[in-house]
């Protein structure tokens, strides 16, 4: 927690409005999934998600929250108790107030999407500077409703072999034989976070 402090300090203090570089590795999927953004350290937690969203390509059809210790941030169920308003929460302070360095984010609760978050840097804006952007990116995202890990795993595996069972099946269920777990379209995703950042700002300007 003191180191934590510390760092922030030295990246300028929290008016200098830090930086945060984050690794997020989707967990449990082979091969290796892994993005690397940099968000301003003040994002609200929705927003981190929305930015994870499109980072991975995830098409944010789901439920979702962070798990920092014991604490979960994301939409409260209508006050009958569930995770904290992740609308209502930076990333600064719930990492300030619980003291941890990594996390979980779980996407869809029913396939059960989970990236574990680690913090690696945290260093001053730089005036223009401060948007969210990706920095890296490593393999495709997973199609949407394949039934998490194990039915991802599944799904490559039917795909690539006639001879599987659900061949015929997934092959109709995704449209096409053809998939590769390494084709990713790192522009387009860094394109989509970039979008994001902008439709923030326009947002800003119409309450102002």
């Amino acid at each position: 927690m003191a180191e934590l402090r510390n760092t922030i300090s030295a990246a300028g203090g929290l008016m200098a409005g830090p930086l945060v570089r984050l690794k997020v590795t989707l967990d449990d999927v082979d091969p290796l999934v892994m993005r690397r953004v940099v968000v301003p350290f003040r994002i609200r937690l929705d927003r981190l998600h929305d930015v994870l969203q499109e980072s991975f390509g995830w098409t944010n059809s789901h439920l979702y929250e962070f798990r920092i210790r014991d604490s979960g941030f994301g939409l409260p169920d209508d006050g009958f108790g569930g995770p904290i308003d992740a609308r209502k929460e930076t990333l600064l302070a719930a990492i300030e107030d619980i003291g941890a360095k990594s996390f979980k984010y779980l996407y869809d609760f029913g396939d059960g999407w989970t990236h574990t978050v680690k913090i690696e840097k945290i260093f001053p804006a730089t005036a223009g500077f401060d948007d969210p952007f990706l920095l890296e990116v490593v393999g495709r995202c997973p199609p949407e409703d394949v039934g998490g890990p194990w039915g991802y795993q599944e799904f490559r595996e039917a795909i690539a072999d006639t001879n599987h069972e659900r061949h015929h099946e997934l092959v109709e269920w995704w449209g096409s034989s053809d998939y590769d777990p390494g084709e990713v379209d790192a522009r387009k995703l860094g394109k989509n976070v970039e979008a994001l950042a902008a439709k923030w700002k326009r947002r800003t300007r119409k309450k102002d």
